[in-house]
């Protein structure tokens, strides 16, 4: 086991400031043998404040990657009824829609058994980097910057989003659809986000221009990490037109994924990312997608939260780099640097 003060304070962060778990609280974590260590760690934390902690290997129910949700582990879900869930696996090709489809079935056990929705912390792909890293954040500033970012966005017609690098888009914004706070503060039955956390995310009325981008979401993240080249990903009215970049293999690989499945191309998602403790990429979404500054992901725009009235069984972010941002007329971000 990890036991430098940097990793334990991150853990310690997962388990008691971002999800508060306490003594009367159940936690089920889901884990793989890739974050065995993890997983190990965060059990050891939820049973240091007297909760119940029940650790589960992927593998042990069955071969991966999987593209649907083991029955068995549903089987073990219901029996633990767990009050606060983490997921620490790795991405892998295709388990996305596994991974949906095992938030649906939660919700749909324990509605059957009139239980409240778990917390729960998504730490897809975590490493011990991550956990050094962006979980070691201040939480409570973390919050504070979030909810004014929210303020300044909840209500924007248009933002528009330049780079040195090339992106150059505008987004417009339905004041129908809702921006959903990623504050990293998990503390009611039901709560539900990204651990390391920060950002403010909705899903855009339309969206035109040009992304150059240095890390790609779901497997690429851990197949590719930082691009060695940007990719250049063109958009026409909220839809993915062309992707193009030096390395063709990676820029047709994304190409044919966003056309996997229905929306795929569509976007649907727009995020500020508001955790002002990262500083650099690392190559790894889950911590990358909330360094200041924004991304944008195409395919699924979590209907539930966000009011869209379609979805996608993909959802693939991607990451451009020292942007600014213009918001209705108002610079809030120079080169990847908050003016507010």
């Amino acid at each position: 086991m990890i036991q430098n003060e940097k990793f334990r304070l991150g853990i310690h962060n997962a388990v008691q400031v971002c999800m508060n778990v306490a003594s009367v609280d159940r936690v089920m974590i889901i884990s793989d043998r890739e974050s065995a260590t993890i997983g190990q760690a965060l059990e050891e934390e939820v049973r240091s404040v007297g909760a119940a902690g029940l650790l589960v290997t992927l593998e042990d129910y069955g071969p991966r990657p999987m593209t649907s949700t083991p029955p068995k582990l549903i089987e073990d879900l219901a029996q633990f009824r767990p009050t606060v869930t983490f997921y620490t696996a790795e991405s892998q090709t295709g388990e996305i829609k596994m991974r949906m489809g095992l938030t649906r079935e939660i919700h749909r056990v324990l509605g059957e058994l009139e239980l409240p929705m778990p917390r729960h912390g998504h730490m897809v792909s975590i490493t011990p980097q991550l956990v050094e890293e962006g979980l070691t954040a201040d939480y409570l500033e973390i919050n504070r910057i979030t909810l004014e970012i929210l303020g300044l966005v909840k209500d924007a017609r248009e933002i528009l989003v330049s780079s040195a690098k090339g992106t150059d888009i505008i987004a417009q914004f339905d004041p129908g659809l809702k921006w959903i706070p990623c504050h990293g503060l998990y503390h009611q039955a039901g709560d539900w986000g990204n651990l390391p956390e920060g950002e403010v995310f909705t899903c855009p009325k339309s969206l035109t221009g040009k992304l150059v981008v240095d890390v790609l979401g779901d497997y690429f993240s851990p197949k590719y990490g930082v691009l060695e080249s940007p990719l250049i990903i063109e958009i026409v009215d909220g839809w993915v037109t062309k992707v193009s970049g030096e390395d063709q293999v990676i820029a047709a690989e994304f190409w044919d994924y966003l056309n996997s499945a229905e929306n795929g191309r569509r976007t649907g998602e727009f995020a500020i990312g508001t955790n002002t403790a990262i500083t650099k990429l690392t190559g790894n979404l889950l911590q990358d997608e909330k360094i200041p500054g924004i991304h944008v992901a195409f395919g699924n725009p979590y209907p539930t939260q966000t009011g869209a009235d379609w979805s996608s069984e993909v959802h693939v972010d991607v990451i451009p780099t020292d942007c600014t941002i213009i918001v209705d007329g108002e610079m809030i971000m120079e080169d990847g640097k908050f003016l507010v």
